[in-house]
């Protein structure tokens, strides 16, 4: 009887949809405590969604910006007041570009103290369980250090792979995202490689953050090509990640304003963008929500007639019913998508 009610409902219906994979929300200041009246930038969200790491310019620190953390009990819970992450990280010096690993014993960071390979490098410090306070920094060293200006790192979640941005010879403009790569977790770092003409361009990209799925990366851009004097954030996608990058694509107005916006970093599992921005007049952290498009003939409910749509382009590649499980899904309609879709049946969509 259900396969003969499915039939029917799929014969009968008829949909025109005109909308969006999915939808980005307002922007919304983070606030105090994470915000001060210092100037806060480049945050970092932990797999768990439980730490947030920054940079700050506030009292108490060790230079002239230090990194901090804040942490919460549970992502319904409020930030706790941040706290410097020590002298084994933070010198007297400019650090900053946080990037913490899956097992939040790695952090990778910029930082411009004296004797290093440029004018800014990338460092790495490590502790054996997160109660333990940071170890000594490292710098990186060759191939991933150069001369030029080197930093704002990003970890993959395997930590075979290390996005980051260098200013050195043989780019395709005044600064461009690179991949450096490694087979095992106790390997040295390779040849870092530019991420290609289609990405990068004649003006600075900068802060790769990759999604979970490896599919997507949020950065930003300086000057780029018919946006001069502009920084905004972008993203570019693929298909899996065998494929190449796209053409990067600026985000809205709900992420982009008049002022410049920077330093993208996603949440885990996708639902919410973390950046810096300067458009409250001075530059702190704010945060706007990702959520997939559920009501997929856009009748103002998710009930079964959605449902039916969605079994109906099983298998398939449909990006309107590709709604898991990152918001903009992962290539396939499956029993992920189905997954997102009865988390919100029945619920009225404005």
């Amino acid at each position: 009887m259900k396969k003969i009610i499915v039939l029917i409902l799929t014969l009968l219906l008829i949909v025109e949809v005109a909308q969006a994979d999915y939808t980005i929300g307002t922007a919304t200041n983070m606030g105090s405590p994470v915000n001060s009246a210092a100037g806060e930038g480049e945050p970092y969200i932990t797999i768990d969604g439980l730490e947030l790491y920054f940079v700050s310019l506030r009292s108490g620190g060790y230079g002239e910006a230090d990194i901090w953390v804040a942490t919460r009990t549970t992502k319904d819970d409020d930030w706790g007041i941040p706290v410097n992450l020590g002298s084994g990280v933070n010198g007297s010096a400019w650090d900053s570009g946080p990037a913490i690993s899956a097992d939040g014993l790695s952090l990778f960071f910029t930082s411009m103290r004296p004797g290093g390979h440029g004018d800014q490098d990338i460092y790495m410090t490590t502790r054996p369980t997160k109660d333990d306070p940071w170890g000594t920094s490292v710098n990186l060293g060759a191939p991933v250090n150069t001369s030029s200006q080197d930093g704002e790192p990003y970890i993959s979640a395997d930590g075979l792979e290390l996005y980051f941005v260098s200013a050195r010879p043989g780019g395709y403009g005044n600064g461009d995202m690179y991949v450096t790569t490694r087979s095992a977790k106790d390997d040295p770092w390779g040849t870092p490689v530019n991420l290609g003409p289609i990405v990068n361009t004649l003006g600075w990209e900068g802060s790769p953050h990759l999604s979970s799925d490896g599919r997507t990366i949020f950065h930003y851009g300086f000057n780029r090509p018919g946006h001069p004097d502009n920084t905004d954030i972008w993203m570019t996608t693929r298909s899996t990640e065998n494929d190449d990058w796209a053409n990067s694509v600026k985000l809205g107005s709900e992420v982009n304003g008049s002022a410049a916006d920077t330093s993208p970093c996603i949440s885990h599992d996708g639902s919410v963008l973390y950046f810096q921005s300067w458009r409250s007049g001075n530059t702190g952290l704010w945060q706007v929500s990702i959520d997939p498009v559920v009501d997929l003939n856009a009748d103002g409910i998710v009930d079964s007639a959605d449902m039916v749509i969605m079994v109906d382009h099983w298998g398939t590649d449909d990006s309107l019913c590709d709604i898991g499980p990152m918001p903009w899904g992962d290539g396939i309609v499956d029993v992920q998508d189905l997954i997102v879709l009865a988390e919100h049946l029945f619920e009225e969509v404005p």
